[in-house]
């Protein structure tokens, strides 16, 4: 027996020292969460649970319950316990155990299971900024508006770190906060910071994580470059984009506003580019400020980047007004001034251009007279980059980021030093309500586009152009059936397709609209509606009714209307216009108009029409108004018109002269003839004739007297005073028309017709001179063709002027002024020989 003991005694021992499984001794477990101990609600947790070879059965517990068990698969050394769907209840302590052959392991050490997002996520800050500098110190703080016991402040990163802060009530920010001192921070590591709050009956239930902190490091590296899209002022409720390009080794950019105790964003810089990109779906109050971004690699930290204004509009529903105080279309190199105003008490208004070049802020002045707020912009020295549309805003100080709703755009326009175009209207310049208006912006310079401004307003309207086949360019502004509000003053400008420059201004074109006032003036002429030329008129308009302004128009002139201020006269308003050393073009269709200068433009009914008569010689007046030519058009053409007619002129001078000259030159020709017949001796075989063929006569015998022309001239003593100078020879009378001159004032131009000196010999006899007197009768009663020629007898006894009225002509034309012929003979008359007749 003892010996058996003994052998049993020293196996046992030696059993007990070589198998623990034995001996009672079996390893503890490990158990740990597969992914986070920390899990947020309605995921999934894994728990793992490793125990030791030959495990026959895994349990786990929670809180030292019993929740869940499993037979592990080969080779049986761990089991996994899966929760789906986790909600708050599941938090707490989780242990488990394992079973062999030999009985049931220890429990392993507890493993806590922390459930967030049952409450609202608290906010972690830095103070005074996370901005910090190399071996500085900063305070965390977690915060609240919501009551909690504690918050939990955990440092992320390989070596992860968490500490409870006490909550306290601060009432100066009315939250509960916990902090934290943190330092000395050095930018060899990355400092991200994340807080959570919990409450005292249910520590390991958390609320969602606060925003993640970065500390960030202002560095040596090249900084980011920051940008907005669409661009750093937007309207309240728009989404936005702020992006942050860094260097290609960085591997994280963070957003910071300036001010804030957090930062707005944490990126990893993606390609292409390298840029991270920070979105903000709808722009709210707190979006507005001044943003910079930092970016970090593994070489340290960047320079910040420049400052991105972040604005945010709308924020204030009161919308300002902004207009240009003289036009929108400012000349090139010349000033302009914006007036931005606001019922609104802002402290500053602000003026920005549509593509963010250029912005301006003034402080706000009130102006009493108005009652209003306003700051007025001056912009000196204008130039094409102030082309575009501009908008004001009013803010206030405490927040200069956050604006009002915008202004009501202004565009405004740069007009240079090419020339003006011209603008019509077909319809006249004062219009009843209701009649159709079109005007007509015309240039003889190829301008591509037309632009159409009413002085006062904000429209800008754009047409076109059109060429015409006389070299025009045109563009028609079609303003429909008319009322009170097209009233105004007009003017259009032209541009060319490419440029952004529009010309000098056209002269200003008035339409007034009638039957805006009460009354109709009367109208009446001084002393008379029907005057010489030369004299002076007046017209005068009255009204009973308080008028500050007379208009005169002319029926179908292309002038403006004229204007006159009214005076006060026995009770009513009237005005004088006067015209000086009127001419016929005055006459015409006169009415008169009464305004107000509140609204020049706003006429009342026209006063009975009055007719104004000039009689006197007629004067060219100016064109109608309904085809009006352009003012460098008109100059053109003025200039063209000077020119054919000058031209006309001159060829017509050219053509009388040849006339006259050709004409002289037959003249010529018969005095040579003549000459050669006074050297003719007498009974020379061959007569002395004048031919005169280019004249057709229906007469033959008349075209053969009026060709020929004789006077016989025999030694004779002068009767009657008359006297015969043949002292000066034929060649030096400068007309060489006559050779002989009858020196006695009492000798008339003879327009008496003897044809019978033609076809007899010259008589010697007063007998028969007298016969053919009353031949040389008888044949000018036939023939009614010679108006034109004049013959003078002269005989050797006595010198006789015979006088006859030529008849009038079949055709009523007024007779040739007659010529004179004479034919001195030095020798003895003789035998003329006798044409034939044809």
């Amino acid at each position: 027996m003892t010996v058996t003991f003994t052998v049993l005694l020293c196996l046992g021992l030696t059993l007990g020292h070589g198998t623990p499984v034995l001996a009672g001794i079996r390893p503890k477990p490990i158990l740990r969460a597969k992914t986070d101990s920390v899990v947020s609600e309605q995921t999934t947790v894994t728990f793992l649970c490793e125990g030791t070879t030959g495990a026959q059965e895994y349990r786990l517990y929670k809180n030292g319950h019993f929740r869940n068990k499993k037979n592990p698969p080969n080779p049986k050394n761990k089991a996994e316990f899966s929760i789906s769907k986790i909600v708050p209840q599941e938090a707490g302590q989780y242990t488990c155990q394992y079973w062999t052959h030999y009985g049931w392991s220890e429990h392993s050490d507890a493993l806590e299971l922390v459930v967030t997002g049952a409450y609202n996520k608290p906010s972690l800050s830095a103070q005074p900024n996370p901005v910090v500098t190399e071996g500085g110190k900063v305070t965390l703080q977690c915060g609240s508006k919501q009551q909690y016991s504690g918050f939990i402040l955990i440092k992320e990163g390989p070596q992860e770190e968490s500490r409870i802060l006490d909550s306290e009530y601060n009432q100066s920010t009315w939250q509960y906060e916990g902090r934290l001192p943190v330092g000395p921070v050095t930018s060899s590591q990355r400092w991200t910071f994340r807080c959570y709050s919990f409450r005292s009956n249910s520590p390991l239930v958390w609320s969602d994580p606060s925003d993640p902190l970065e500390l960030l490091f202002s560095g040596t590296l090249h900084k980011p470059t920051i940008k907005a899209k669409p661009g750093p002022v937007v309207a309240l409720g728009s989404p936005m984009n702020i992006s942050c390009q860094g260097t290609l080794d960085a591997e994280m950019c963070f957003l910071h506003k300036e001010g804030s105790q957090q930062t707005w964003g944490t990126q990893t810089p993606k390609e292409p580019g390298n840029k991270s990109t920070f979105s903000i779906p709808s722009v709210t109050e707190d979006s507005g400020g001044q943003y910079r971004c930092y970016c970090y690699s593994s070489a340290g930290w960047s320079e910040p980047s420049d400052t991105l204004e972040l604005v945010v509009t709308g924020i204030y529903d009161t919308k300002p007004h902004l207009a240009e105080l003289h036009s929108p279309v400012v000349t090139s190199g010349g000033n302009m001034t914006l007036q931005c105003v606001s019922q609104m008490v802002y402290n500053k208004f602000i003026l920005t251009k549509e593509d963010q070049k250029f912005s301006s802020s003034l402080n706000s002045q009130y102006i009493h007279s108005t009652m209003q707020y306003q700051a007025l912009f001056s912009i000196d020295h204008v130039t094409a980059d102030h082309t575009g549309t501009f908008r004001c805003y009013g803010f206030y100080n405490q927040t200069p980021q956050l604006w009002s709703v915008p202004s009501e755009p202004l565009e405004i326009h740069i007009s240079g030093l090419s020339m003006k175009p011209s603008l019509l209207t077909h319809q006249g310049h004062i219009l009843d309500p209701g009649e159709r208006l079109t005007l007509q912006c015309v240039s003889d310079i190829s301008y591509d586009r037309f632009a159409l401004y009413k002085v006062g307003g904000a429209d800008f309207t754009q047409h076109y152009g059109q060429r015409t086949q006389a070299g025009l360019s045109l563009a028609n502004f079609t303003l429909g059936y008319v009322s009170s509000s097209t009233a105004g003053q007009y003017r259009c400008y032209g541009a060319h397709k490419l440029s952004s420059e529009w010309s000098a201004s056209s002269d200003p074109l008035d339409i007034m609209i009638t039957g805006q006032l009460p009354d109709r003036p009367s109208l009446s002429v001084k002393p008379n509606s029907t005057v010489q030329s030369g004299d002076n008129v007046t017209l005068l308009c009255q009204s009973t009714y308080t008028t500050d302004t007379f208009i005169l128009s002319k029926e179908g002139a292309a002038h403006q209307p004229q204007r006159m201020k009214s005076k006060p006269q026995d009770r009513e308003f009237q005005a004088e216009f006067p015209m000086s050393a009127v001419t016929s073009a005055l006459s015409g269709t006169y009415r008169c108009y009464r305004s107000q200068d509140s609204s020049p433009y706003l006429l009342s009914h026209a006063s009975a029409p009055v007719e104004l008569s000039v009689s006197g010689p007629i004067v060219s007046s100016s064109p109608p108004p309904s085809s009006p030519l352009p003012t460098a058009g008109l100059e053109m053409y003025l200039k063209a018109l000077i020119g054919v007619s000058v031209a006309f002129l001159l060829l017509l001078s050219i053509l009388i002269f040849l006339l006259l000259q050709r004409r002289h030159q037959g003249k010529f020709r018969k005095d040579d003839q003549k000459e050669i017949e006074l050297q003719h001796p007498a009974g020379a075989s061959k007569p002395v004739t004048r031919d005169r063929g280019h004249k057709k006569r229906s007469n033959p015998a008349a075209a053969n007297q009026e060709e020929i022309l004789y006077a016989s001239v025999e030694k004779m003593k002068p009767e009657d005073g008359v006297k015969l100078d043949s002292s000066r020879p034929p060649e030096e009378d400068p007309q060489r028309q006559t050779y002989a001159q009858v020196k006695d004032s009492r000798l008339r131009r003879a327009e008496a017709v003897l044809p019978s000196v033609m076809s007899r010999e010259v008589p010697e006899t007063k007998e028969e001179q007298a016969e053919e007197g009353r031949e040389t009768d008888t044949q000018a009663a036939e023939s009614e063709e010679l108006r034109d020629v004049v013959y003078a007898q002269l005989c050797s006894r006595s010198l006789r002027q015979e006088t006859a009225a030529p008849p009038r002509s079949q055709a009523g034309e007024a007779p040739e002024e007659p010529t004179v012929y004479a034919a001195l003979a030095v020798t003895r008359p003789g035998p003329l020989p006798i044409k034939e007749k044809q």
